[in-house]
């Protein structure tokens, strides 16, 4: 058997990545600063446009709604014209679509710009996971981590951002993403050297075809409910919370980073002790408990148990992206695609519905819903378990993989 080499994928370690990997982690922590940028600015870009928290909520609902649909397209594309060309006319479409939300008259047109940023982001961050897992070095499961750990880097920096350059305007933030998405078209231009296609194009009905594997369909539509709840707490939260854009910036900057240290450090241990099946069922009950927790108390305890939320959702976000490429034999593009496709008509519906509970009906529903969607999300992983087996294979592999290393120590 051949020696491996130092620069190997199979020897490499998390941190020593080729700076092209570097370049697109950079650009993934912006493109995922988009997500919790506006979190901060919600009653602030309410006042200022005159409109309601269910109109405000619509930033979210365009913005996933079409970066889901857009996810059925980002393959057939990439495997046209590369990867790296998708990459940079996603970060492109981010840049100006950021950057017009910026010049907003209405809550129609940041509505409308906002649509077009998630077409961009939906570009991007498709392809930059499949760019990450091909380059890294260590392997899927490395990359993997990568990819998550700028998911949370992201999120976590986005309200932060949000708070600071939205406390002096709620416009400046959507220029200072665009500068940012700038920078990011810049390392990965120069950086990232031209990725090789696929010999098999993508075709558009791949994804959904993808979709018909028992294991990456029950992986995909336990993910839409987790999500519903997920993004529950994003969106609706700063509307409780009665505080201004720095207040609402450090709650969510509190809870991205316990998002991220659960995302790359508690994730992997836990999987490798439980298994991936019972990590989401475990995430899932203390996500709900959470839930119904902020639903029934007052404004110090709502800040303390949506800060602690960012644990279950750290782990679910690593968990159910390393279950949806292991579980089925489809391509890993095409797998992500469709698991991104119904898993973020979740993070569309939520920020409206639960905004439209919270207006009309009474601030504690919208927790109370997201509580039950987590208890719907069990419910199909468990009646659909037989359909999740191959995880099990993969989680006993892992754990053999990992007991020479153990044993050294």
């Amino acid at each position: 058997m051949s020696a491996t080499t130092p620069d190997s994928p199979e020897t490499g370690g998390l941190l020593r990545q080729p700076l092209s990997v570097w370049a697109t982690a950079f650009a993934a922590v912006v493109a995922f600063m988009g997500i919790g940028l506006v979190d901060p600015i919600l009653p602030a870009i309410a006042k200022g446009l005159d409109a309601t928290q269910s109109q405000v909520s619509l930033l979210f609902t365009s913005y996933f709604l079409i970066t889901a649909v857009a996810m059925l397209v980002t393959g057939f594309v990439s495997s046209r014209i590369g990867g790296k060309k998708t990459l940079l006319i996603g970060l492109t479409l981010v840049v100006v679509f950021a950057a017009l939300s910026g010049t907003s008259g209405s809550v129609g047109e940041l509505v409308g710009f906002r649509a077009g940023w998630g077409l961009g982001n939906a570009m991007f961050v498709a392809t930059a996971l499949a760019v990450i897992v091909g380059a890294a070095s260590g392997g899927a499961e490395s990359a993997i981590i990568l990819y998550e750990a700028a998911l949370g880097l992201g999120i976590s920096t986005g309200p932060l951002l949000g708070a600071v350059l939205g406390g002096w305007h709620w416009r400046y933030p959507f220029f200072g993403t665009a500068a940012l998405m700038a920078i990011g078209f810049v390392l990965i231009a120069t950086l990232l050297r031209q990725t090789a296609r696929p010999v098999k194009k993508t075709r558009l009905s791949d994804p959904i075809r993808a979709l018909g594997h028992g294991g990456l369909s029950t992986t995909a539509f336990t993910a839409l409910f987790y999500n519903y709840a997920f993004f529950t707490i994003l969106a609706f939260t700063p509307f409780v919370l009665h505080m201004d854009a720095h207040g609402i910036g450090l709650v969510f900057f509190a809870w991205g980073v316990l998002l991220a240290l659960c995302s790359v450090f508690v994730a992997p241990v836990l999987q490798r002790r439980l298994g991936s099946v019972r990590v989401l069922h475990l995430a899932l009950t203390v996500l709900l408990v959470l839930q119904v927790a902020i639903a029934l108390s007052g404004h110090t305890g709502i800040i303390v148990f949506v800060i602690l939320t960012g644990v279950p959702i750290g782990i679910n976000n690593t968990v159910f992206t390393e279950a949806a490429m292991e579980v089925s034999d489809a391509p890993r593009p095409v797998a992500s695609a469709g698991y991104n496709f119904v898993r973020w008509l979740g993070g569309a519906v939520a920020p409206y519905i639960a905004s439209k509970l919270g207006e009309g009906v009474d601030p504690s529903l919208p927790y109370y819903a997201g509580a039950l969607c987590c208890l719907i999300g069990m419910a199909v992983l468990y009646t659909r378990r037989r359909h999740l087996r191959s995880l099990e294979r993969v989680d006993i592999d892992h754990t053999f993989q990992d007991a020479p290393t153990l044993a050294r120590h």
